[in-house]
């Protein structure tokens, strides 16, 4: 394919994505439904060329910004708080469930390696950011399980993609090592978090001396690939490398950056990640041509593979259970010894967490990034597809349900909190409003600009605050 048929295809993807969006809005559907649907019958449209997704590729182009716009917009405050919670999802979550769907991989088919089992339970076990995102955003729910949801959303996948390269690389040498998997993770995260630290302070101090608002823009938006390839440069996590910076830009977004900054990099990055979004989805449909045919064709991929692959998908969804729910009780248990850190969740507030682990494009890279001579590579391909396309269409349209058979309301604690940061929000508003009116002298001019920039950075930033507490 030239280059002018591929501008031509890239033209109709963006073209598609608006008229599938409109689809969902006016049948209710959720917009990642629509695209992935889409997505899979624009693949076996007559005359359409077979579509390649390059797995490190999408990777680059599409994670980074992704994880940095989670981690801009949301509330560090929140996060330290839970931080707990998130860790037990982002990491302990994820492991448990590599660790139980290679055991069923491994009993279904004796003859699979273990690294094998292994590498398919890593590729399954992270739930996806933008498939997190784009069943959240369609959805209320108290701050608590937004914000648990949100943060295991930034932080899983460097902990599947860990998981994953020790057992390709097991697969290979045929050794493993748990402590040195241990070991490893922890120097990956760490290095990982150090590059996003080192990144965001330079960034903080750089656009400090940048005077455009256009150049401070653009500096933003490359924000996120700096980092992550940086990370990957420096074989550390280049996921938790930007989740990082995100978390140091979003800190320090209100004494770097103006009002006006924001306002129109908010919008440009706004649409940026809307198509962004809505590009991988239209992607993971169009690789369906691909596993299928792969596979033999929808009749041998369902005759020879359907039943595994259903047991596997099961497996994944009552580990995800198991996990959540064990943890609330163990939570529970520490409350009633009187190692009282914060309230479990409960059966409806436990369900809605556990139902929410949609899969998405980074287990559809993972699975495309296999050696072509890994064991089992076509079986494990269309499974990670079948548990894409699993979870957004059954898990990704039933959560609103599962949400109102939950009833979940927020906490006491919650709502008390909430009430003060919107108080203070509301006297910085007056407070501003006084300045204002001292600012201009009788004729209408400003007479006093530092204090009312002062005052106008302090209200956006209480308001900003009261918005994400």
């Amino acid at each position: 394919m030239d280059g002018k048929h591929l501008f031509e295809l890239v033209i109709a993807m963006f073209l598609a994505i608006i008229a599938l969006h409109y689809a969902a809005q006016r049948f209710g559907l959720p917009p990642s439904v629509a695209l992935l649907a889409g997505g899979a019958l624009l693949a076996f449209l007559p005359g359409l060329p077979a579509i390649t997704v390059d797995p490190t590729l999408v990777l680059v182009i599409f994670l980074p910004p992704l994880l940095l716009d989670g981690a801009w917009s949301i509330a560090v405050a929140r996060l330290r708080r839970h931080v707990i919670g998130i860790a037990s999802l982002a990491v302990g979550a994820v492991f448990f469930t590599c660790a139980v769907v290679a055991v069923v991989t491994h009993f279904l088919f004796p003859s699979l390696p273990w690294a094998a089992c292994a590498a398919l339970g890593a590729i399954v076990s992270p739930p996806d950011a933008v498939s997190a995102r784009a069943v959240l955003e369609r959805v209320t729910l108290p701050r608590r399980l937004q914000i648990l949801l949100e943060g295991e959303s930034l932080l899983n996948d460097a902990s599947g993609l860990v998981l994953f390269r020790f057992a390709v690389s097991a697969a290979a040498t045929g050794a493993f090592s748990t402590v040195e998997a241990v070991g490893n993770f922890l120097a990956l995260a760490c290095g990982g978090a150090l590059v996003g630290v080192a990144v965001g302070t330079v960034w903080v101090r750089f656009v400090r001396r940048l005077g455009d608002e256009y150049l401070i823009i653009a500096a933003t938006v490359l924000l996120a690939w700096i980092s992550y390839l940086l990370g990957e440069f420096l074989h550390v996590s280049g996921v938790i490398a930007t989740v990082t910076t995100g978390l140091i830009a979003t800190w320090h977004q209100h004494t770097v950056l103006s009002a006006a900054t924001r306002m129109r990099g908010s919008s440009f990055w706004n649409v940026m990640i809307f198509l962004m979004e809505a590009a991988v989805f239209i992607l993971i449909g169009l690789s369906l041509r691909d596993v299928v045919e792969r596979g033999g064709g929808f009749g041998a991929v369902v005759a020879t593979m359907g039943l595994p692959i259903l047991a596997i998908l099961v497996t994944l969804i009552a580990a995800r259970f198991a996990w959540v729910f064990a943890s609330d009780a163990v939570m529970k248990l520490c409350n009633n010894m009187g190692l009282r850190r914060s309230s479990p969740l409960g059966i409806g507030g436990a369900t809605v967490l556990s139902w929410a682990g949609v899969r998405g494009v980074v287990t559809l890279a993972l699975a495309l990034s296999l050696p072509e001579d890994f064991p089992s590579r076509d079986f494990i391909l269309v499974t990670s597809f079948a548990v894409i396309v699993g979870t957004v269409l059954l898990q990704g349209t039933t959560l609103r349900r599962v949400i109102a058979w939950a009833r979940l309301v927020e906490p006491e604690s919650e709502r008390a909190r909430l009430t003060m940061s919107q108080a203070e929000a509301a006297m910085a508003q007056m407070q501003l409003l006084t300045v204002q009116s001292l600012a201009y002298d009788a004729d209408g001019h400003l007479i006093h600009p530092q204090l009312l920039d002062r005052y106008q950075r302090r209200a956006t930033a209480i308001v900003d605050y009261a918005e994400r507490a």
